[in-house]
C-alpha cells in the first residue's frame, strides 16, 4: 500500500544520511520504525501484581470482602 507523510525537513536528513551510513534505503528504516512502535504497543501490557496476604496457617484464613478490602489498599 501506497501513502504520503509530510516529514520535517530536519528529521528527513537526519533520516537519509542514517539510511545512508547503514547503507539501506530510507523506506526501510521507516518501516522499521513503524513496526517497532507497533510491536511496542501490543508488548506493552499491564503487569498484573497478584496481592499475598501472610499467614501463619496457610489455608486457614477466612476472608470476605470486607476483610480483604482492610488488608489490601486499592487505588
Amino acid at each position: 500500500m501506497r501513502t504520503t507523510i509530510d516529514i520535517p525537513d530536519g528529521l528527513y536528513r537526519r533520516l537519509k544520511a542514517r539510511a545512508a551510513k547503514e547503507g539501506k534505503p530510507a523506506k526501510a528504516l521507516i518501516l522499521k520504525g513503524v513496526e517497532q512502535v507497533l510491536d511496542a504497543q501490543t508488548s506493552a501490557k499491564r503487569k498484573i501484581v497478584i496481592p499475598v496476604i501472610r499467614s501463619k496457617k496457610p489455608g486457614s484464613l477466612v476472608l470476605d470482602n470486607a476483610r480483604i478490602y482492610d488488608i489490601i489498599s486499592f487505588p
